[in-house]
């Protein structure tokens, strides 16, 4: 019958262009490099530090653009600075004051350590940016002589940070509890290193991004943002950069601060 014929050459006709479309549509739904998102975190005070900021983190492909405005920082002091957290699904968040398991009035790094998880992200200036980079003095930024510090560095990430950002969050590290301008004891000793002041490893600030999740803590402890636990909560790691930070405190006189107005 011509009628049937015809239909069945018009269907068959029509049959590569029905299967360019169906292979097509699951490669358009694919992520590229090309994608991108972009995140704002809020820095809020840690330990009473007065350290503030804003910064903006944005991925683009399997790079990480990461861009901080800090204020209240203790001046003319390198500040090591991380993204911490987890990208294998376990939810880390900022302290509060009652991580301060020995009520000596600081949530020292490794008190804070359980809350806000291990380096993920060294944000140094140059070079390497893995947490084996964690105390990395002469690579991390320094706040000027007002306390504030600046900071932009575009840095290649793994495809598991790329695709979970939202998971980790921002720490400044250096507070100065006596307003003196410097880091120094007041505070004893940091128990992961005691040639080093507490002051100098203290968290100062911690800033999450905007509508990541907060949730319960993974069962059994910590779960690192990595392989290994060498970061900045290792005393061989602190030791290796205690020399470095002390001296660079050392070296930059300043006037005694103006105590600061406490939030």
């Amino acid at each position: 019958m011509p009628t049937s014929r015809t239909g069945r050459l018009a269907a068959l006709a029509a049959l590569p262009a029905a299967l360019t479309l169906a292979i097509a549509g699951p490669a358009s739904a694919t992520p590229s490099e090309e994608d991108s998102d972009a995140y704002q975190i809020d820095i809020k005070q840690l330990n009473d530090s007065g350290a503030t900021g804003t910064a903006l983190v944005s991925v683009h492909g399997s790079k990480l653009t990461v861009k901080v405005e800090a204020e209240g920082l203790v001046p003319g002091q390198p500040h090591a600075q991380h993204l911490h957290g987890s990208t294998d699904g376990h939810d880390f968040h900022c302290p509060d004051a009652s991580a301060d398991k020995n009520g000596d009035g600081v949530v020292s790094t490794a008190e804070g350590l359980p809350s806000y998880g291990d380096i993920n992200i060294s944000l140094t200036t140059k070079g390497d940016t893995s947490k084996d980079s964690g105390l990395a003095v002469d690579r991390m930024p320094k706040a000027d002589k007002n306390g504030k510090l600046t900071y932009s560095r575009t840095i290649p990430v793994s495809h598991k940070v790329a695709h979970h950002i939202k998971d980790l969050h921002i720490v400044q590290h250096g507070i100065d509890t006596n307003d003196n301008g410097k880091y120094d004891f007041n505070k004893g000793k940091s128990e992961l290193d005691p040639k080093l002041p507490q002051e100098a490893t203290a968290p100062a600030d911690c800033g999450m991004i905007k509508g990541a999740a907060v949730g319960s803590m993974p069962v059994g402890g910590v779960e690192t943002g990595g392989a290994g636990t060498q970061g900045i909560e290792s005393p061989v790691l602190f030791a290796a950069g205690g020399a470095g930070l002390l001296a660079a405190a050392g070296a930059v006189a300043l006037a005694r601060r103006p105590a600061r107005q406490r939030k």
